[in-house]
C-alpha cells in the first residue's frame, strides 16, 4: 500500500471510530449510520483510495462534477447530490443521484417531480431546511415546511426520504447541536401532521466538524470530507 492510500485509510478508521464513540453515546448502532465521502476537491487517486477502502457513497456538490465522477466508476456506487441543484441542471441529474440532499423550495421539488415523470424515474430527494436561519444559507424555513408539507407530500414521482439541514461554522462543535436537535424535532412535528411515524427515515446533516454531535442528536447521513483527507495535499 503506498503513503496516500495508509493515510486514506487511517483517516477513515479513525472516522469510522468516532461514529462508533457518538453511537455508543446515544445508544444507537453505526449500522444506523450511512458516511457520505465528500469527494468534491478530492484528487481521482484519492477518489479511487476511498473506493478501495469500501465507501461506497460519495458526495458532489456540483451536477457537472457527479457526472464526471459517477462516469469513471461502475454502478455499485451511489452518488450524492449534496450541493445545490439549479432546475436546468435537473434531467441530467435524476438517472445518476442515488439521493439529493438540496431540494431547497416548492418550484425545485415540482420540476423534479415532473421531468421523473417524463423520464420514468423515481428519485429520492431530502428536503433541505434552514434551521439556523442563515441569511446566506438556502433552504425551507421551518415554518414554511411545515405549512407547505401537504403540498410537498403531494409529489407523485420524487420520493421524499427525510430532511437535510447545515449547522453554522462555529468554535466548538457542542454550538451547532441546537440546530440538528432542531431538524430532528421539525421531522417528527411533520410526522406527526401526517399521522405517520416512518416517514422521512432520513435525517442528513453533520459536517467533518460536527457530525459526532449530528450523531448524537439522530442523524442517519453523515457528510464528511476534510477528515478523510487530512495529512494529503489538500482537503476540502
Amino acid at each position: 500500500m503506498n503513503f496516500p492510500d495508509e493515510q486514506l485509510a487511517e483517516n477513515l478508521s479513525r472516522v469510522h471510530q468516532r461514529i462508533a464513540e457518538a453511537c455508543a453515546v446515544s445508544d444507537r448502532s453505526p449500522s444506523e449510520i450511512t458516511l457520505v465521502a465528500v469527494t468534491k476537491y478530492a484528487r481521482p487517486e484519492w477518489v479511487t483510495g476511498l473506493v478501495g477502502q469500501g465507501v461506497r457513497h460519495l458526495g458532489e456538490s456540483r451536477p457537472q462534477q457527479l457526472a464526471h465522477r459517477a462516469a469513471a466508476y461502475d454502478d455499485t456506487l451511489q452518488w450524492h447530490l449534496i450541493g445545490q441543484l439549479q432546475r436546468n441542471k435537473v434531467r441530467g441529474t435524476l438517472p445518476l443521484a442515488a439521493l439529493i440532499h438540496s431540494v431547497d423550495s416548492q418550484r425545485l421539488l415540482d420540476r423534479i417531480d415532473r421531468l421523473a415523470g417524463q423520464d420514468g424515474l423515481r428519485p429520492n430527494i431530502l428536503l433541505e431546511v434552514n434551521v439556523s436561519g442563515e441569511a446566506a444559507k438556502s433552504g425551507f424555513a421551518p415554518q414554511e415546511l411545515l405549512q407547505q408539507w401537504p403540498q410537498l407530500r403531494a409529489a407523485a414521482h420524487a420520493q421524499i426520504q427525510g430532511l437535510m439541514t447545515m449547522a453554522p461554522r462555529v468554535e466548538h462543535s457542542e454550538q451547532t447541536r441546537t440546530v440538528f436537535c432542531g431538524l430532528r424535532d421539525l421531522r417528527d412535528r411533520l410526522r406527526d401532521a401526517a399521522h405517520d411515524s416512518e416517514i422521512l427515515p432520513e435525517l442528513s446533516m453533520g459536517m467533518s466538524a460536527d457530525f459526532d454531535v449530528a450523531i448524537q442528536e439522530g442523524a442517519t447521513l453523515v457528510r464528511v470530507g476534510s477528515r478523510l483527507f487530512e495529512g494529503l495535499a489538500s482537503d476540502d
